[in-house]
């Protein structure tokens, strides 16, 4: 209840300062509090939740695991390997350096403006990088004494790769899925600016381009939640995921 009360206070101390600023504002661009709360129901209706919220997050899902199995995939290999490493690193270096929202425009002279597959596309291409870079350092990370004692009890490959790299490495991984997450939800709102009239990023922009002031910031402030609650789940399953990790720390600590 305390750690609650906690996650709950500074939310509820800046929604009261919102509230108080917004009434006396007299700013047509920044209504007040009350009025975008009023007009949240009559905005995010089933319909348009349905049909521009639901298809967003589908997007979002897809290019994430996309993103999430090619990182892992490729980070172990190359994290494994010191010539693979050597060769691939100019090229992550150079994607790495390149932010995603460029890549848009030539994303979709090849796969279209319309339509899931750009935007997919470029969902999954930005959160990749955090996911395949944290991965080959947590591989690289693996200990040597664990390596040789694999060797002495003679694993096989696959329980060297599913028991020793790939739970020594876990901790990075989930470090650069978070990090992911963050990038995802962004990139899905950049993605529907180009070309798409249904999803959550193309209904605020409409509303911005009607001057639909209200409705505006109720997108933003949907956009918000679904952050999150995006969030509190991904903890759910960092936690459950990170259980054994996080037993050896407290042990270490007591010891």
């Amino acid at each position: 209840m305390r750690r609650l009360l906690y996650a709950a206070a500074l939310p509820l101390v800046l929604v009261a300062i919102w509230w108080v600023v917004s009434a006396y504002a007299g700013s047509f661009f920044w209504p007040p509090l009350s009025t975008v709360l009023a007009a949240f129901p009559e905005t995010w209706t089933a319909d348009r939740l349905i049909h521009d919220v639901l298809p967003s997050l589908a997007r979002l899902a897809v290019g994430y695991v996309i993103a999430l199995i090619a990182g892992v995939a490729l980070g172990v290999a190359i994290g494994s390997s010191r010539t693979l490493r050597a060769m691939a690193e100019p090229v992550l270096e150079f994607f790495r350096a390149v932010p995603p929202p460029v890549l848009i425009p030539v994303i979709a002279l090849f796969a279209g403006y319309t339509g899931w597959t750009n935007k997919i596309i470029t969902i999954a291409l930005g959160c990749l990088w955090p996911i395949l870079l944290n991965t080959v350092d947590g591989v690289r990370s693996v200990d040597e004494v664990l390596r040789d004692t694999a060797r002495s009890f003679r694993l096989g490959p696959a329980d060297r790769l599913l028991h020793l790299v790939l739970r020594s490495a876990s901790p990075r991984i989930v470090t650069g899925a978070r990090q992911a997450l963050s990038i995802g939800v962004i990139l899905m709102v950049i993605s529907e600016l180009f070309g798409a009239n249904r999803g959550l990023g193309a209904s605020i922009v409409q509303f911005q381009r009607g001057f639909q002031v209200p409705e505006m910031w109720t997108g933003i402030i949907l956009l918000g939640l679904l952050g999150v609650v995006l969030s509190v789940l991904f903890r759910l399953v960092e936690n459950w995921t990170l259980a054994w990790y996080r037993g050896q720390r407290q042990a270490e600590r007591e010891g």
